[in-house]
């Protein structure tokens, strides 16, 4: 009996990966535990690499080698032992990736299985159902190549007409004159250089602008002899646009491209044949024009035997996307407009539908993106997904996520070196009593914000940005404002429409990339790494600083100062393991002979944000910079952390740090605080407050009611979804939120209020 009863948890014994500290933990199967702390306090050490990563590793190493190296690789975790390991499946909030021809009816197999639908019952018969599929040339309008829309060039943006080709007529960025692709025309032979392009006969300007592709009988003199000569526009089409070379010059692009639906198709990506077949009057691409709650509506209504089964199909897997709250999306939305969250509850609805059982599901702050309404959608299907026999690994901040936790792991006490152990394990019941950081934070009594008055306002009338119905709405200045609502409602919309109508400059600090890449790190983005390299330099006689650099002179010759190794798969998601050489380090062994303060490079790197800013206390320049990524809440970071392993809240906090100091200015952001503890969040508010005070305004699209209670003025908007959403349902304090019974979130203060009261 005792042995059946040990295989009611997962064993972890002698845990020291990052920064645990040999963490002994037993964590109980078929239950829903919640791991808490802070940012860096070892949660993910813990639950992603060291039970994910072991539990994937050895499910790995079951299939033969050939097949192994086919497949991800997870480095050894340092754990002395794991008993009762399940599977582990991760489901992460990472975004589903940028392709064009991706969209949530292809990325669930909802559209496979639509197009087997139309290809067996609509009339009139057209084809099987590689027909009915935009990503294949069966279906796909040749027009547009399956994508729904076309890139027109803007030619008056290309040229400036009082130049000469010579003077530098064609302004597009790589044709200066003397380049060699300037030189395809400037030794042509078929223009006077010299002559400005307004005077040019429209035979010549055509010429020059779109001609196609052709040998020249009679070049000039100094034209490369085997070259092909072609017009301006078709060859910034073919040898820029849709080419690595895009990524170099996306502004210019940008610039010169307008992107319209395709004429052929009408943005339906298919061929027009294929619209002709229909199912009760609806064609596949009006289906795919629908949201799901309609799509689930259209299915009800088949009755034709044949197609049974698929409707069926087709049924539970729409069904679970609209139990989770996906109700308001589209079939045809593009998977790379899906934010974080919504990628992350499609997974999760994926998986309950599985009939697969005792495994272990983590999940990365799956209430991140919802607003309390929708929270308890989460809890329903994670709920689902224990009752069918699996282990549920949350690692959350929400304190409606906590308290929905049948146990409690709590890590701390504090982030980074400060972190590692287990501060507390048991219900959370037992966490409220109890006298630890996420204890003492959920017992703090709430209160409203101090509802200052704004210096000005800004007027929006009649705005019909994506699904707003014909708001209007005047947005307060010099204060801080909330934009609130279910996912979906139309928060973004808004916020669009709030920056075309803003007169002066303002920071956004969505949650959008911020252009880094696996080289960027805190120290590069802060752009305090060549101080540091210098400050090496110096105490290390003659020594180049190049030496420090791991993108020079000291880079690791394995890995190329990268600090992992990248094996790029044929079709599968390329595969990063940690440089056996340098062991993450990034530097060769030359430069970390040389110390600073009895610290080599990679030392000085590896170093909290916090701990760097004691260190480097007598160089304002670096102290200053790290003081600010410590008042966003980040100093758990390390200096040589990759940035491409940060979450969208942290990265808009990094992007807030470079801004802060600015004055009389508009930060825009959108929920600062995902991935936040509630102590780092009553921080970031400080700060918030401080930027406020010193003239600035704040519009913040946030679900975190901490954050709604404490801001000047909110805006609501809802009530639901898609086109169940655009509408404003209150605007006004925070305070008076709680007795409009339209406001959702007025509703969610009154019941958080009562909670703390009780």
């Amino acid at each position: 009996m005792a042995n059946m009863f040990e295989q009611g948890y997962i064993e972890i014994q002698d845990a020291t990966q990052n920064n645990l500290k040999h963490v002994n933990l037993r964590v109980p199967k078929y239950q829903i535990t919640v791991f808490v702390g802070l940012s860096g306090s070892g949660k993910s050490s813990l639950v992603f690499d060291t039970i994910a990563a072991a539990s994937r590793r050895e499910l790995n190493e079951t299939f033969p080698s050939f097949t192994q190296q086919y497949l991800p690789k997870f480095g050894q975790p340092h754990v002395g032992q794991i008993g009762h390991l399940p599977v582990a499946i991760v489901i992460e909030q990472q975004r589903l990736g940028k392709n064009a021809r991706s969209t949530l009816a292809t990325y669930t197999g909802i559209y496979s299985l639509l197009r087997l639908l139309f290809s067996r019952i609509g009339q009139p018969f057209i084809g099987y159902s590689d027909s009915f599929s935009f990503n294949l040339p069966q279906g796909m309008c040749p027009t547009c190549q399956g994508l729904g829309y076309v890139d027109d060039i803007d030619e008056s943006k290309l040229i400036d007409p009082e130049k000469s080709l010579n003077e530098g007529a064609i302004t597009f960025v790589s044709f200066d004159p003397g380049t060699w692709r300037w030189r395809r025309y400037g030794t042509s032979g078929l223009f006077d250089n010299d002559k400005p392009l307004k005077d040019y006969t429209p035979a010549e300007y055509e010429l020059l602008m779109h001609a196609p592709q052709q040998r020249l009988a009679h070049p000039g003199a100094g034209f490369p002899r085997t070259a092909l000569y072609e017009g301006v526009v078709p060859r910034i089409r073919r040898s820029i646009i849709g080419k690595k070379e895009a990524a170099h010059h996306r502004e210019a692009i940008a610039a010169i491209v307008t992107r319209k639906p395709c004429p052929t198709c009408q943005g339906t990506r298919l061929k027009p044949e294929v619209l002709k077949n229909r199912i009760n009057g609806q064609n596949i691409a009006q289906v795919s024009a629908m949201d799901l709650r309609h799509v689930l509506a259209f299915l009800q209504q088949i009755t034709v035997p044949l197609a049974a089964d698929v409707v069926r199909e087709l049924t539970t897997k729409i069904q679970s996307l609209v139990a989770i709250g996906l109700g308001y999306l589209t079939l045809d939305r593009g998977t790379s407009s899906l934010s974080g969250g919504e990628a992350q509850r499609i997974k999760i609805a994926k998986y309950l539908t599985s009939s697969l059982v005792d495994m272990v599901y983590i999940l990365d702050e799956p209430s991140v993106g919802l607003h309390p309404h929708d929270i308890q959608l989460i809890k329903q299907a994670l709920t689902k997904l224990k009752d069918k026999g699996n282990t549920v690994l949350v690692v959350e901040h929400n304190p409606a996520m906590i308290a929905f936790a049948d146990y409690v792991v709590e890590m701390g006490p504090q982030a980074g070196q400060g972190g590692g152990t287990v501060t507390f394990t048991g219900s959370y019941a037992d966490l409220l009593a109890s006298d630890t950081l996420t204890g003492k934070w959920l017992r703090e009594p709430h209160h409203w914000g101090p509802e200052r008055q704004p210096t000005g306002q800004l007027a929006l009338r009649k705005i019909t940005q994506n699904n707003l119905q014909d708001v209007n709405i005047d947005v307060p200045l010099g204060v801080m404002t909330v934009i609130s609502g279910v996912a979906g409602s139309g928060k973004s919309s808004l916020v669009t429409a709030i920056k075309a109508h803003l007169q002066d400059d303002y920071i956004d600090l969505a949650q959008a990339p911020v252009g880094i890449n696996i080289r960027s790190t805190p120290a590069t983005y802060l752009g305090i790494l060549d101080d540091i390299r210098k400050l090496f330099s110096q105490a290390n006689g003659r020594v180049g600083t190049s030496l420090f650099s791991y993108n020079g002179k000291g880079a690791c010759p394995r890995c190329k100062g990268k600090g992992v190794t990248i094996t790029n798969m044929a079709f599968m998601d390329p595969v990063v393991q940690t440089c056996e050489l340098c062991h993450g380090k990034r530097y060769s062994d030359t430069a970390l002979q040389y110390h600073y303060q009895d610290k080599n490079i990679a030392e000085v790197l590896q170093m909290s944000v916090t701990a760097a800013a004691t260190f480097f206390a007598d160089t304002p320049a670096i102290a200053k910079k790290l003081a600010n990524l410590d008042r966003v809440g980040l100093g758990y970071l390390t200096l040589a952390q990759p940035l491409t392993t940060l979450s969208g809240g942290e990265l808009q906090r990094l992007k807030l740090a470079v801004e802060l100091g600015k004055q009389g200015t508009v930060y825009l952001l959108d929920e600062p605080t995902a991935g936040l503890h509630l102590q780092d969040t009553a921080r970031l508010l400080k700060l918030f407050n401080e930027l406020v005070e010193a003239g600035n305004s704040l519009i913040i699209i946030e679900h975190n009611l901490a954050v709604i209670s404490q801001a000047d003025w909110l805006i609501d908007v809802g009530p639901d979804a898609g086109r169940y959403g655009g509408r404003i349902q209150y605007s006004g304090t925070p305070r008076q939120s709680v007795t409009v019974a339209d406001s959702k979130t007025g509703v969610a203060l009154k019941q958080w209020q009562q909670d703390t009261k009780g």
